[in-house]
């Protein structure tokens, strides 16, 4: 059976840590946008038949002429303006598409320009048979648990930490659902001091759903900083 996936690519953030007037989506890595290699991702991959492009307030004529226009992305059917925070943003995105209900949604960081086929193929295979899924890898550092004053109190056993990436990939109707609860508690969970960092979180919080953590690679670096453009460069040179 066709299952129709599309890919919700996330480009709204400020940045305010690249320490730079222009948002790090847009910033040139080598001869281009950020945004752009992941967009590029998704237009070459035969999985994902549409991407729904999320950028800040005011954006959206800029990235139509200045990204999907100049650089022809096919693919992206619309575009939004997020939040202020990152679920408000998927939550846009959501509410202006048409949800096939045995689709699947790709959510991915604008910001992360080393997405592979590979990664796009495992992560959608594992929603497939689990209905939640995200990109991670397994950490390399011991990680400690601080107590407010910032004394070590506890230290996890390090071989079942992940860092988690993206794509996170979800079957339509289950992201759906989550989001439409996530809605209707969003008040009282601020009252329990519980931020909503990624869409997995949304899933186990509200579904307590499981989501399956597909090793994908430690190149899928999140660039947040101006030290992670270098870093960045470095692996596009090893590639050349």
């Amino acid at each position: 059976m066709k299952r129709k996936c599309t890919a919700i690519v996330l480009a709204a953030g400020a940045g305010r840590r690249m320490e730079s007037k222009i948002a790090k989506q847009y910033m040139l890595l080598a001869d281009k946008p950020v945004i752009w290699y992941g967009l590029q991702a998704f237009e070459k991959s035969p999985r994902i038949e549409e991407v729904i492009l999320v950028v800040g307030t005011g954006e959206i004529p800029y990235a139509q002429k200045e990204i999907v226009e100049k650089y022809g992305f096919s693919k992206v059917s619309s575009i939004t303006e997020g939040g202020e925070e990152r679920y408000l943003s998927v939550k846009n995105a959501l509410d202006g598409m048409e949800i096939h209900e045995e689709g699947y949604l790709f959510i991915q960081d604008g910001v992360r320009p080393f997405l592979t086929e590979k990664i796009i193929e495992d992560t959608y295979q594992a929603a497939v048979r689990y209905g939640a899924a995200c990109a991670a890898v397994p950490v390399k550092d011991t990680i400690k648990v601080a107590d407010e004053e910032g004394f070590a109190v506890a230290t996890p056993d390090r071989s079942r930490l992940y860092a988690v990436q993206t794509p996170q990939v979800f079957k339509a109707s289950l992201i759906r659902e989550a989001y439409a609860l996530l809605t209707e508690r969003k008040e009282m969970l601020l009252a329990q001091g519980l931020a909503v960092t990624d869409d997995a979180m949304v899933v186990e919080l509200m579904l307590k759903h499981p989501i399956k953590l597909v090793e994908a690679s430690y190149e899928n670096i999140k660039i947040t900083t101006p030290s992670d453009m270098e870093v960045a460069m470095q692996f596009l040179k090893r590639r050349d």
